[in-house]
């Protein structure tokens, strides 16, 4: 049995979506980020930089429980565990694991940083909406060329299109026209026709406003269904 210490945002959906993909028995414990949960005592000691979402393995090395954070950490760990969404060897897992650094380095803190000073600042500075929506839509241009000719970001289904899916969940806070980049329109059509995808992505949807209570319709229409 796996934890997963979690809140409902992109980095925890990452981890939600792979463990329905792998089919992995898991259990969801709510952390409330915004109550604070994150910088209990309990919690940090498996995730010390306060940041969901982290796991515990109960079948770790040896059989031995095994807390792991960091999400691109997690996902290359459940996807070594299982032998799933990441190649042993070769060319092929070396660019997974690139395009999960992407994910990791660029994607994650500019579309974080472009969705907080877009949405959630009390004051508008527009010289970082202006930054960092530039800079997301630098990032999806990326993402649509590597798209072009293929289904999936390294061609077969991986844990790099995992990490990069939900944090294109809300693209207009981004300060970003979806439809500048049709081949990501696309993909984010294939990944949300996946059950496990969809299954991810509805994990503790009943703690967040935004998406607590939505139709299946509702939910169609955030990725282009």
């Amino acid at each position: 049995m796996i934890e997963l210490h979690y809140a409902p945002t992109p980095n925890g959906h990452k981890i939600s979506i792979a463990l329905e993909e792998m089919g992995l028995d898991y259990e969801v414990h709510r952390v409330n980020i915004g109550q604070g949960d994150q910088f209990k005592p309990e919690f940090l000691a498996f995730s010390p930089n306060n940041r969901i979402p982290a796991i515990i393995d109960h079948h770790g090395e040896d059989d031995e429980p095994v807390g792991i954070f960091e999400s691109g950490a997690i996902l290359m760990y459940l996807a070594e565990k299982t032998g799933q969404l990441l190649p042993a060897a070769g060319t092929a897992r070396k660019t997974v694991i690139e395009w999960l650094m992407w994910q990791m380095g660029g994607v994650g803190p500019m579309f974080g940083q472009a969705h907080h000073f877009n949405f959630y600042a009390k004051e508008k500075v527009d010289y970082a909406m202006d930054r960092y929506s530039k800079e997301s839509n630098r990032l999806y241009g990326v993402l649509d060329r590597r798209l072009a000719g293929r289904e999936f970001v390294v061609d077969d289904f991986s844990i790099a299109d995992i990490a990069i899916f939900p944090w294109t969940r809300t693209f207009e806070r981004q300060g970003v026209d979806i439809n500048d980049y049709p081949n990501v329109v696309r993909w984010r059509k294939t990944m949300f026709a996946r059950p496990a995808v969809q299954r991810g992505m509805k994990v503790g949807a009943e703690w967040r406003e935004d998406l607590r209570g939505l139709s299946e319709e509702e939910w169609n229409k955030l990725f282009g269904m």
